[in-house]
């Protein structure tokens, strides 16, 4: 009988592979790290071949940890970085183009072109999403307009178009030999081309963008008994397993953290920092920079949706201190280096590298440091980047609680940075609410082995994932209000230093 769900978590950075079992709890993991590729400013991509040979890897790896074959394995869930675009051949299964990453700003002119006719909101209505370069559909177009011969292909109907969820399931499903070519309704939300009302492909949109739709994967529920596909025996899993989960990272990890009722709220801190706040059933337009999303669909049951703030630049800028500046060595080593000093010496860092996300919207804006004196050492930098995820998390706090009349009590916090306990004291002292880290903090892996163990019956229902949330720890606000009033407004000037750098 299967003990176990694995999760195939294929992120910015790296791409590992978990293994739960019914309880929550971690058997095993293997993570490997992949090349970031930079090819000219604001441009950001990965090698797709090298993703899906580390994939392999990091699967070999984490069954030989938990001694598990094929037969231990009850389904297989994937969760992925969204938005990171990938067109390929599916004959050959060879891509045409490097993945175009989320954080790449190379679609500012698409995008400032399709907004002259209705503006930036144009297809808000429809999709929930601004025009922004973050998004898949306005990278799609520009692959199909500038690498030679992809429209041609994509017109004869060789040329396929996944994020990277797609690409990793048709890999595992057969590839080039009837692997499954199928998204997530969460996914799918987030390529500016699926109707959040019905959540089918809109072809009027992808006419817009000149997109063949014959492109595009088919879109199914998040957690499917009715299986994408199968693993195969000569696969790295060694076996057949159904792959029946697949949720975008963020949404993953809201199922990870069991936010299941309407107005429960989680932010993961990665690359970037993502907060999303379940709506329900219901379709929450927003007024303040937010974006609506699919939260999930799970089988049959209605689709449950989401508002969702998203910022580009958290942990990234602890890896740009690390490899641009060497200020650190490794990226724990910001806290004990942050702790050297008692504030951030009057400085703001504010890391608009591919523009501002929400609640702004700016592909114009470029990163700043202000405020700049002879006493700012390393200390300061240090502190001034860890504050900087938190003060942008307070904006997309504000946003949220605007744009659903619902004040956060506490929120729940995920993902690499929650390990850093200044970071996350701070966090509380900006916000002026508890934030709470559950005992399993990657819970992106976790959301995606429930969707997938869902579907196969591994957990029964919802019940049983809520039962298995244990908090960690609690950190409460400071009784000094500084940070959340003179600090917060000091960052609010920063941030306004940035608008306008892109004059083109």
């Amino acid at each position: 009988m299967a003990k176990y769900v694995a999760s195939i978590d294929q992120g910015t950075t790296s791409t590992r592979c978990m293994i739960f079992n019914h309880s929550g709890e971690v058997v095993a993991v293997h993570q490997l790290e992949h090349e970031q590729i930079y090819p000219k400013p604001g441009w950001v991509e990965h090698d797709a071949m090298e993703i899906w040979d580390r994939t392999v890897d990091v699967i070999k790896g984490a069954m030989s940890r938990a001694n598990a074959s094929a037969s231990d394995i009850a389904a297989v869930g994937i969760t992925n970085q969204r938005e990171t675009t990938l067109v390929w051949d599916k004959k050959t299964g060879k891509p045409y183009h490097n993945a175009i990453v989320w954080q790449d700003t190379r679609t500012d002119k698409i995008c400032n072109e399709l907004a002259k006719d209705g503006g930036q909101n144009r297809l808000q209505k429809q999709v929930g999403l601004p025009l922004a370069t973050y998004f898949s559909g306005p990278k799609v177009k520009w692959i199909l307009d500038n690498v030679d011969g992809v429209r041609a292909a994509a017109e004869r109907g060789d040329a396929v178009f996944g994020n990277m969820d797609t690409w990793i399931i048709w890999n595992l499903t057969g590839g080039t030999s009837g692997g499954a070519h199928v998204t997530d309704v969460t996914n799918a939300s987030r390529t500016m081309l699926m109707n959040l009302e019905g959540t089918q492909w809109n072809e009027d949109i992808a006419k817009l963008m000149t997109i063949p739709t014959s492109m595009l994967p088919e879109i199914r529920p998040s957690s499917d008994p009715n299986a994408y596909g199968y693993t195969l025996p000569e696969g790295p899993f060694g076996g057949r397993i159904p792959v029946c989960g697949d949720l975008g990272d963020q949404q993953a990890a809201t199922v990870g953290q069991a936010c299941f009722d309407v107005g429960e709220a989680k932010n993961t801190y990665g690359t970037g920092c993502f907060m999303i706040l379940n709506t329900g059933t219901e379709i929450v337009p927003s007024e303040n920079g937010l974006l609506t999303t699919v939260c999930y669909k799970f089988g049959n049951e209605p689709t449950v949706y989401a508002l969702e703030g998203s910022i580009a630049i958290t942990g990234a800028l602890v890896q740009w201190l690390r490899d641009n500046l060497k200020l650190i060595e490794s990226a724990p080593e910001i806290e004990n280096l942050a702790k050297t000093v008692d504030d951030n010496g009057g400085i703001y860092f504010v890391p608009a590298f591919s523009g501002l996300f929400a609640p702004y919207w700016r592909s114009d804006a470029r990163g700043v440091i202000v405020g700049m004196t002879r006493y700012v050492n390393r200390g300061h930098f240090a502190r001034a980047t860890l504050e900087a995820t938190a003060y942008q998390t307070r904006e997309v706090l504000d946003a949220m609680n605007s744009d659903s009349g619902v004040d956060l009590t506490a929120l729940k916090v995920d993902g690499g940075m929650v390990h850093n306990n200044l970071l996350m004291q701070f966090q509380s002292d900006v916000l002026g609410v508890p934030v709470i880290r559950p005992k399993v903090a990657e819970t992106t892996a976790l959301g995606a082995a429930y969707a997938a163990g869902l579907a196969v019956g591994f957990w029964k229902n919802t019940d049983e994932m809520r039962n298995n949330w244990g908090m960690d720890k609690t950190w409460t606000p400071s009784s000094d209000d500084t940070a959340r009033t003179k600090n917060y407004a000091e960052w609010k000037k920063a941030v306004t230093r940035t608008f306008d750098w892109i004059e083109d």
